[in-house]
């Protein structure tokens, strides 16, 4: 029984680590609203990025190159 047990507490935290997939699109449009959605995620990380580097920070302007209200 306490065999069983550790087998099932190992296959939950195993199955917990699983990175998660999601389907590939079908279609032209789908496979665009899976491109759209990445360069999205990107922006808004580049956003994120160059919102919490400080201006003396020697990152700083490659992290808010191009970026939309930087100050350059």
């Amino acid at each position: 029984m306490r065999t069983a047990i550790l087998i099932l507490m190992a296959g939950v935290s195993l199955a917990a680590c699983a990175p998660f997939e999601e389907p590939l699109p079908t279609s032209a449009d789908g496979w665009q609203r899976r491109q759209d959605g990445m360069e999205q995620r990107h922006r808004d990380e580049r956003e994120r990025l160059c919102r919490i580097t400080e201006k003396d920070d020697p990152r700083y302007e490659q992290l808010c190159r191009g970026v939309e209200g930087a100050a350059q």
